[in-house]
C-alpha cells in the first residue's frame, strides 16, 4: 500500500518518491495543503476501492497513520 500511496502523493506535491516514508508528515515534510490532501483522498478512494470519511482521514498527520486508517477500511 505504501508504494501505491507514494504514487498518489507525487500527483499532488513535487517530492521525490524516494524520500517518502511512513514517518513523513503530510504538511510539514511533503508540503500538502488541505485542498491537495482532500483531493488526494478522493483518488485514494478510487485506488483502494474504499469509502473514506474525510473528517477522520484528515486527522492523519503521517503516511503511516493514513495507511493504518485505509487498511482498517478494507
Amino acid at each position: 500500500m505504501l508504494e501505491q500511496l507514494k504514487e498518489l502523493i507525487c500527483n499532488y506535491v513535487e517530492v521525490d518518491p524516494e524520500i517518502i516514508t511512513e514517518e513523513s508528515r503530510f504538511s510539514e515534510d511533503l508540503g500538502f495543503n488541505s485542498y491537495d490532501f482532500i483531493s488526494m483522498l478522493g483518488d485514494a478512494e478510487d485506488e483502494f476501492d474504499v469509502e473514506i470519511d474525510e473528517n477522520v482521514a484528515a486527522q492523519s498527520k503521517t503516511v503511516a497513520e493514513l495507511i493504518e486508517y485505509l487498511e482498517g477500511l478494507e
